[in-house]
């Protein structure tokens, strides 16, 4: 995003959104903001709140509290036939009985278009999703992964000014997936449409989305680009859910070191006092290994190799130290690394946890 896009007005301004079932609290008033042609992702666990949130936005469920604007309108209580979006969904939700024409022609035939007008937007569409010898079929003829662009030819036929995708490859094979993550993503910025995409799958949401929404609990945990949320999680639950994460507890020595075992650690900047007890946490490819003593400063101590795990392109290895106390790391070593220090399992070597990708998280137990 440029700085003009940055300073513009927001596409989409969800304030206090709020929804309850009966006595639950689904979204605890939620406030979020979305630009014109951004890609932002909803992730989180299984009933975390994000797809009712997608709904919400849609008009599908109607929010308790809280108001949503979309392109300076106030839409919070129009139905969900008034709203300018287009949505795909997990199950696809073809038409069985209409044609791959018919299916995407639906939208256009319900505002009264010319067929002619219609014929060509339709042939437009399907040669965009790259099927255009598709259209006489029915779905049933079809792949999942060819519902699934259909589906999305469909959303897009009317060109609505918001693109809503709830899970829309959840239901597919892994290759297919990682196909139509990149044609999805590519198609987005082709056509500048302004997408929420709601998926519990992060490679999906970091490889995809300018920006995540990390939710759980009918929360946002955090908003941010996929560097910034792998890199800098603000939550121990972000920092969890996140990718592969080691987690240790330890106990605040000043707001940027804590201690682990028999060591002090120096660790990013956190809001805590000495003394707190809370979570370690780093990432397993953050850990540098060395065969000795190479340099000195903090975070170096002697260690041990406990455990080795081959993964392909990595070793997965689990690591002990007498400085560490009872408490063991799970480190990533590349292939490359590996080859270069003789890595065996049982080996002697020296640590290094870099302070830029240590957190200490205060108040928080083990998750």
């Amino acid at each position: 995003m440029n700085n003009q896009q940055a300073k513009a007005e927001p596409f989409l301004k969800v304030r206090g959104l709020t929804k309850m079932f009966g006595n639950f609290t689904a979204l605890k008033h939620l406030d979020l903001d979305v630009s014109e042609s951004e890609f932002v992702c909803f992730l989180g666990p299984s009933g975390c709140g994000k797809t009712t949130f997608l709904r919400a936005i849609a008009g599908l469920d109607i929010q308790t509290k809280g108001s949503i604007i979309q392109a300076g309108k106030d839409i919070s209580a129009l139905p969900p036939a008034e709203r300018d979006f287009g949505i795909v969904f997990q199950s696809y939700a073809l038409f069985p009985n209409l044609t791959v024409r018919r299916n995407v022609a639906y939208g256009l035939e319900n505002e009264g278009k010319d067929k002619r007008a219609v014929n060509a937007r339709v042939d437009e569409l399907l040669k965009l999703v790259g099927l255009p010898d598709q259209a006489d079929k029915y779905p049933a003829q079809l792949s999942g992964g060819q519902q699934q662009r259909i589906a999305l030819a469909r959303a897009l036929a009317t060109s609505p000014g918001l693109l809503l995708l709830d899970e829309p490859l959840s239901a597919l094979d892994a290759k297919v997936r990682g196909y139509l993550r990149h044609q999805i993503k590519d198609l987005q910025e082709q056509l500048g449409v302004t997408t929420i995409m709601v998926t519990h799958d992060q490679e999906e949401a970091l490889t995809m989305a300018d920006r995540i929404v990390v939710m759980d609990n009918g929360i946002i945990e955090q908003v941010g680009t996929p560097t910034e949320i792998y890199r800098e999680p603000r939550t121990l639950f972000v920092a969890d859910f996140i990718g592969e994460m080691t987690q240790v507890e330890a106990v605040a020595t000043s707001s940027s070191s804590a201690q682990l075992g028999n060591i002090q650690l120096a660790t990013t900047q956190f809001d805590g006092d000495k003394g707190d007890a809370g979570v370690l946490t780093i990432r397993p490819e953050d850990i540098l290994v060395y065969t000795s003593k190479k340099k000195s400063g903090d975070n170096i101590f002697a260690a041990k190799i406990d455990e080795l795990e081959f993964l392909g392109s990595f070793w997965r290895a689990m690591i002990s130290s007498d400085k560490l106390g009872s408490s063991r790391l799970k480190a990533d070593i590349s292939i490359n690394v590996a080859r270069d220090i003789s890595l065996t399992d049982g080996m002697e070597l020296v640590v290094e946890l870099p302070q830029r990708s240590l957190r200490f998280y205060p108040g928080e137990k083990l998750l």
